[in-house]
Parts: C-alpha cells; structure tokens; sequence
C-alpha cells in the first residue's frame, strides 16, 4: 500500500517559514553535493501533494520542473480552480478523499511538501503516514508553524535520526498502527 509521506525542513523552534511566507532561512544550510537524502527519497515517490503558496514559492525561486518534471503526479492544494498544467493539477476538492483516491492505486509513495494548512488538514484526517522532518539549527522566533495549533494527538515512533555536517538534523518517524 502506498505510503503518505511529509519530508520537510524547519526552524529548531519549529517555524517552516519566516513572516511574509519567507524561506530564506534554508539556504543556510545548502551545500555542494549535499541534497539530505532527498533524491533517494524522491525515487520511492510517484505524486506530490503540495499547498498552493509553496507551490508558488519554489517555482519563482527554482522553476515549474522541480516538481512537475514529467516523473511524477503533481497535485496543488488550492481553493481557485486553474487549468491543469502537464502533470501538474490544481485540486479544489476534498484533500480526504484525494488521498484515499491516491492510497487506493497502485504506485509508489505519495509525498507531501506542505504547506502547514495542507498538513493540518492532512493530521486531522490521520493520514501522514512517515515524517522526515530536517531541523535548521536557527531559532525564528515567529512565521509559519510546521504543526498548527488544536490538532489532534498522534502517536508516532522515531524510525531514525541522521545529522550533517551543516548543523541540519533529520528526524524520520512513522505513524504507530
């Protein structure tokens, strides 16, 4: 069965993004040759599901193909319908019943960039099955919180913990059944 899977960065104070949707933060720990595992992550992945402002976001800042490169289903959270642009389709309807669609077919693992509205939703309904969470050794102090307030309680188990050189941790746990 496929797998929902939320591979995220955030503050140590747990913010995905600065006030005014800013994510400049993250380039603090790029470095050459280093992608945190997320290419041998991206290969189990087969559909993207991903909230309309990060959406907008990464394509002004890297381009359309970082998500809809012909490889993958690309599905934008979104409450203004648009036309479907190459795999890349913009859904208005009910998240739940999307990925209940998308657990249902055959495939590889479905794989959630956020945003924070997205995955609220998405923990209300239970559906996160793995988090791969990248802690940014910074302190914000205000923005984005990765996980709003008045969702409800999950158990989870810690799968693995890996931490780099760049100070960025990475926290892997899955969803106890």
């Amino acid at each position: 069965m496929r797998k929902l899977c939320l591979y995220i960065a955030c503050s140590l104070d747990g913010y995905i993004a600065k006030p005014n949707d800013d994510l400049s933060f993250l380039k603090m720990v790029e470095k050459d040759g280093e992608d945190y595992g997320y290419a041998e992550f991206t290969r189990e992945v087969d559909t993207i599901i991903i909230g309309r402002k990060t959406y907008d976001y990464v394509v002004k800042e890297i381009g359309s193909d970082h998500y809809d490169n012909g490889e993958r289903d690309v599905y934008v959270v979104t409450r203004t319908a648009r036309p479907k642009q190459g795999k890349t389709t913009f859904y208005t309807g009910s998240l739940g019943e999307l990925i209940g669609k998308l657990k249902s077919e055959i495939g590889k693992n479905i794989y959630c960039d956020g945003g924070s509205e997205v995955i609220y939703e998405l923990m209300k309904l239970d559906l996160i099955d793995e988090y791969i969470i990248s802690i940014i050794p910074i302190l914000l102090g205000n923005g984005t919180k990765l996980f709003q307030e008045n969702r409800p309680e999950q158990a989870i188990e810690l799968v693995n913990v890996k931490s780099f050189e760049t100070g960025l941790t990475q926290l892997y746990y899955r969803r106890k059944w």
